[in-house]
């Protein structure tokens, strides 16, 4: 099993506290492993087997347990009296109103309970009201390419960082594509099995969706626009424009079913003047690059892009928020709030031209802040200043060993 160790401290943080810890992620992307390295680690502290209640809701012989009264039983059944029991439940959304069974179970004083989910509705509804304040959420992705960098020197593979990265972003991130890195008949099958169980699974089933030419086509679109400012309005006239008719609000259902099975995240707009959240248009970013490369029909499309696309998935993790800035008429890439205040983050493959390092560097120069400023490219070099913007190459600073904010 490949180490996950920024998800593990968060469970390790909220571990026999009163709340519900839920880890919510797109398919595949290790949630169960990540519970089941938990596990190993309660174990190891001494906790007995018999405690560790772990019940996945998508395996057949667990399909009864789909009433949510046969769950609740369950573990009752099988929890210790006078003793603390760490119960693990996969994929909690397969039983129709589990909220009833989580809610009871929660009450309990001897059972510390964690829930994993692949649809954001998990932390919806009803649930939302009645564990408000009662549950932390552990958001979780597919690796990191510093997980990415560690599982390939378990596997004791020698591969320069670039390669390695060439690979990160062409194969994807899903744990399980190590296992076909050679193979990419294989690997290509994987990838599209997971897209099409989201799309089918996750978004037409329950979203009673019909039309499934259209939501390919959507997710299509979406996968070759990450990065690229989008509304309703603006996708549905870009994809009448190319042949295929779907209404502004059929754009927004079908897309609101894609952010939820966490297949894309949409990134809001903040005037950094007028220090307010713009409403109109966002940008969305993919989950997975190889998911992606996949849904293009094997094409790589524009570098500079997925290195955004990947940087943001990078701050996602490390920060509480991540905002597309604007500053007059110019753009800022990122604005992140997080444990170390805020920090401003521009893009880019290549900055050795000196007029597109002009260009890169010019909105971060309109600021009037003292908060760090990093531009965050491809090229070779270590860290340098531009008048107090640190410049720092990408690689190093997506494992982290640039020092963080360099301010």
């Amino acid at each position: 099993m490949i180490d996950r160790p920024h998800y593990l401290a968060q469970l390790r943080r909220w571990k026999d506290r009163d709340l519900i810890k839920v880890v919510t992620g797109v398919r595949r992307c290790g949630k169960s492993t990540l519970l089941r390295l938990f596990a190993t680690e309660l174990e190891k502290e001494g906790v007995p087997p018999n405690r560790i209640i772990t019940i996945n809701l998508e395996q057949l012989e667990n399909e009864r347990l789909i009433d949510y009264r046969a769950l609740h039983d369950e573990v009752l059944s099988r929890a210790q009296p006078n003793a603390m029991n760490y119960v693990f439940i996969d994929e909690v959304q397969n039983a129709p109103d589990f909220q009833k069974a989580v809610d009871s179970l929660y009450t309990r004083p001897n059972i510390d309970l964690y829930l994993t989910g692949s649809n954001a509705l998990l932390l919806g509804g009803t649930l939302a009201t009645l564990l408000s304040g009662r549950y932390v959420e552990v958001k979780m992705t597919p690796l990191s390419f510093s997980e990415y960098r560690t599982a390939s020197a378990q596997a004791k593979e020698a591969l320069s960082p670039q390669r390695l990265y060439d690979r990160y972003i062409r194969n994807g991130a899903f744990p399980a594509t190590f296992d076909f890195a050679s193979d990419d008949l294989s690997l290509h099958d994987y990838l599209e099995g997971i897209l099409s169980t989201v799309l089918f699974k996750d978004v037409a089933q329950r979203l009673n969706i019909a039309n499934s030419l259209a939501l390919d086509a959507l997710a299509s679109f979406m996968f070759d626009n990450v990065g690229n400012l989008a509304s309703a309005k603006r996708i549905s006239d870009a994809m009448t424009s190319q042949g295929l008719r779907i209404a502004p609000n059929t754009v927004a259902e079908y897309l609101s079913g894609l952010v939820n099975s966490y297949i894309f995240y949409p990134v809001k707009r903040y005037d950094i003047r007028g220090k307010r959240l713009l409403k109109l248009h966002e940008k969305y970013y993919a989950v997975d690059m190889g998911l992606r490369r996949m849904a293009l029909s094997g094409q790589l499309r524009d570098t500079g892009r997925v290195l955004e696309n990947v940087v943001y998935l990078e701050l996602m993790r490390r920060e509480s928020s991540v905002c597309i800035g604007r500053i007059g008429e110019a753009e800022i890439d990122f604005v992140t709030e997080g444990p170390e205040g805020r920090a401003y983050y521009q893009v880019a493959e290549t900055v050795a031209d000196a007029g597109t390092l002009a260009r890169e560097l010019a909105p971060l120069q309109a600021l009037r802040d003292n908060q760090p400023k990093l531009l965050i490219t491809l090229d070779d070099v270590s860290p340098r200043s531009h008048e107090g913007i640190w410049q720092v190459n990408a690689l190093d600073w997506l494992t982290d060993s640039t020092g963080g904010h360099l301010a």
